[in-house]
Order: C-alpha cells, then sequence, then structure tokens
C-alpha cells in the first residue's frame, strides 16, 4: 500500500485530491493534527514517510516543503507555480508528447497551472505540427469558476460580495501563468491573455483566436485534424468536433468532471480554438492525480471522473 501525504489538505485543489483518494484501497492517506499542520517538524515528517507527497500551498510555502525532503524515493507533486518552468522538474501534462513516460520516472513533478493548461492543450500541438510558427503572437480569453481564487474568493461569491457578472484581471499582462504557456508552447512572444472569473463555483473555457494568416500553412480542417491527431491516444484530452449546444458554448459544460476536450470553429480567414475543462479537474487536482497514478504505474484515470 502506497503512502500519500497532501500538505494544504484545506485548500480547494488539497481537498479534492482528498475527496478523490478516499476510497483507494491501495493508498494510505497520511494525516496531521490540525494543530501541526504549518508545523516544519511535524511535515518534513510526513514528507519522508509517504511515497507521493502532493504541494497544495502558497509559492513560497511549497519552495520550503521541498526543502524538508530527504527521502530519495519520496515524489512530490506541487501544484503551487513555484517549479512550473524549472528544468530541473518535470511539467506533469501527461498528454504532451512523451509526457507519459517522463512522469512515470520522475521524482518532481509541476501541476499546470489551470489557464496553462487550456492555452497549451489548443495551442502546442499546432507549433509541434508547424502549422503555427514559434513567433506567432496570439491572443486569448479563458473564464474560469470563482473556486480558482481559492477559499477568500469563494467566500466572497458566496456571501454576495461580487454581484452577478464577469470580473476580468491580471489587466496589467503579468499573468503567472505566462510562462508557462510560452515555454511549452514553445512561443518566442507571450500571449495578450484576458483571464475573467465567472459567477459559478466551477468550470474553465479557454479560446484562443487566429486570423488564418496567422499559420504558416492550412486552414481550419488542417488545425482540427491537428488537433485530432494530438488527442487521438488514452488520455484525459479529447478532440471534440462541435460540443456545443444550439450553437453556444457554456464554461460550466465540464463541471465535476476530471477530462479537457479541444474544439476549432470559425472559418478559414478567422478561427477560434477553444478548451472546456473543470479548473478543480484537469486544470488541479484531476490533473495531480492522472500525474500521481502514472508516477505509481496504474491506470491513469483511476479515481478520477471522466464522463
Amino acid at each position: 500500500m502506497k503512502k500519500v501525504f497532501i500538505d494544504g489538505s484545506a485548500g480547494t485543489t488539497g481537498l479534492r485530491i482528498h475527496e478523490r483518494l478516499a476510497s483507494r484501497e491501495d493508498i494510505e492517506l497520511l494525516s496531521i493534527d490540525e494543530m501541526q499542520r504549518k508545523d516544519p517538524v511535524a511535515r518534513a515528517e510526513m514528507l519522508n514517510a509517504a511515497d507521493i507527497a502532493f504541494l497544495c500551498l502558497p509559492d513560497a510555502a511549497a519552495r520550503e516543503a521541498v526543502t524538508f525532503v530527504e527521502n530519495p524515493n519520496t515524489v512530490i507533486i506541487d501544484t503551487s507555480t513555484a517549479h512550473r518552468t524549472d528544468d530541473d522538474w518535470c511539467y506533469g501534462f501527461a498528454e504532451l508528447p512523451g509526457a507519459r513516460e517522463r512522469i512515470a520516472s520522475a521524482k518532481r513533478i509541476s501541476n499546470p497551472g489551470c489557464h496553462a493548461t487550456g492555452f497549451i492543450a489548443v495551442v502546442a500541438p499546432l507549433v509541434e505540427a508547424g502549422l503555427l510558427d514559434k513567433s506567432a503572437k496570439l491572443s486569448s480569453v479563458s473564464l474560469t469558476g470563482y473556486s480558482g481564487g481559492g477559499k477568500k474568493m469563494i467566500a466572497e461569491y458566496e456571501s454576495g460580495q461580487h454581484d452577478n457578472s464577469g470580473s476580468q484581471y491580471a489587466l496589467g499582462q503579468s499573468h503567472k501563468h505566462l510562462p508557462e504557456m510560452m515555454k511549452y508552447c514553445s512561443l518566442e512572444n507571450a500571449p495578450v491573455f484576458s483571464p475573467v472569473v465567472v459567477p459559478h463555483y466551477s468550470g474553465m473555457q479557454t479560446t484562443v483566436m487566429l486570423h488564418g494568416d496567422t499559420l504558416k500553412h492550412g486552414n481550419l480542417e488542417d488545425v482540427m485534424e491537428c488537433l485530432r491527431d494530438a488527442y487521438s491516444k488514452e488520455g484525459l484530452v479529447k478532440f471534440v468536433k462541435d460540443p456545443s449546444v444550439c450553437g453556444f458554448l457554456s464554461s460550466t459544460s465540464m463541471t465535476g468532471r476530471d477530462d479537457l476536450t479541444v474544439s476549432a470553429f470559425g472559418n478559414d480567414e478567422r478561427i477560434i480554438l477553444v478548451s472546456a475543462f473543470d479548473n478543480l479537474g484537469k486544470g488541479a487536482s484531476g490533473a495531480a492525480i492522472q500525474n500521481m497514478n502514472l508516477a505509481l504505474g496504474c491506470e491513469q484515470t483511476r479515481s478520477l471522473i471522466t464522463a
């Protein structure tokens, strides 16, 4: 039986991971007394006793937690931003080329950011296939449920402090997910990126807009074929030709699920690339558990909801 410790189990991501793993017979969830959850000595003991340790912490606390680990066999899966562009860490987007094998043998795995997951899912295959140049200048809008803002934002929305409308943020174009978007799509330019919190608990929809002449070659049909081919293997990302309902795409269509769909719409002059998923699923805890399963040699979708 493998021992798993969630450092930061009281947060939204940690709670979802615990919920998904609680009934697993092959896993023993290590727990720490509530009074000791910030005690470095107690945390270090749990981290070193674990086969898998999830870090569901702010960046600085995640970096500190890594310094506590002396057990060479402990696999760390960090859900914070702290190590996502660190070359010494394996980036945990399992559907990228060769990623499954790298994750399976890694001891340090950085879980992707939610907005970055949506962007990378639709852009990386096009760059890899040569349809988009690395120098392409892209624009993206990403809608997320308010749970992505953590306990404070959840409390604000559920107490009525926010009105029933979308709230655009990161207006200064310095969102923390931009570096990983660039790195894992091999882009030379940061996209113009507009994240928007919408008034529902969870669910996510990321859209990238392209003029046809942004493509190095090809058209809408080539883009669709590229995405279809990129995600033809077993995984949590699938190409869906048209997931709309009566011409509408809902940002809650994947709420409660741990998989992700990619689609392309428009015409040869103007194309939109859309990924739909749950910010707490494939955008956070779902990806973390998928990475854990790969590291343990389990079926990668075990404990996950994909339909």
